[in-house]
C-alpha cells in the first residue's frame, strides 16, 4: 500500500480465537476500551464505532495519570465482514486491516498504515504493534 511516497508500516499478530470472536472484539466499543492502549500507563476510556462505509469511529486514548489524552478518529472507506477494514484517519493517512483464518481456532490480523511525519518509524511500529499485542492478550483471556 503506497500512497504519495509515504512510509508504510505493517504490524501483525495471530490470535488464538475464532474469526467471529475476533471481529466482535475488534469492532465493538465495549471491547475496544479494554484493549486499545500501547502501554500499561495508558487506557481508552471512551470509544464509539459506526462500522459502515462512511461511518466514523473515535477512540479516546489517555494517560492514566490524567496528564495527556487525544482522540483517534477516522472514517471507514471499505468493510468486508470478517475479511477487511479500511479507513482514513482524520489527518488523511490510510489504514488497511486484513483478517484471515489459518484454521478454525486462529485468526491472523495484518494492519498496514501510513506513517506520520512527527515520530520515528520504529516508535510508530512499536506503538501499533503493542496495541495489537494487547488486543491478542485481551481476546485470548476472555
Amino acid at each position: 500500500m503506497e500512497t504519495d511516497n509515504k512510509i508504510v508500516i505493517t504490524v501483525e499478530v495471530t490470535v488464538n480465537a475464532p474469526m467471529a470472536k475476533v471481529w466482535d472484539y475488534w469492532t465493538k466499543p465495549t471491547h475496544i476500551t479494554q484493549w486499545c492502549n500501547a502501554s500499561d500507563d495508558w487506557h481508552a476510556p471512551y470509544a464509539e464505532n459506526d462500522l459502515n462505509i462512511n461511518g466514523k469511529f473515535k477512540t479516546t486514548m489517555a494517560a492514566k495519570d490524567g496528564s495527556m489524552s487525544f482522540d483517534f478518529e477516522g472514517v471507514y472507506t471499505n468493510i468486508r465482514e470478517h475479511k477487511l477494514i479500511e479507513y482514513t484517519i482524520l489527518d488523511g493517512r490510510k489504514v488497511r486491516i486484513t483478517f484471515s483464518q489459518p484454521d478454525d481456532e486462529q485468526t491472523q490480523i495484518v494492519e498496514t498504515f501510513d506513517a506520520e511525519d512527527i515520530n520515528p518509524f520504529e516508535m510508530q511500529q512499536a506503538g501499533w504493534q503493542s496495541i495489537l499485542d494487547n488486543f491478542k492478550k485481551y481476546t485470548e483471556a476472555n
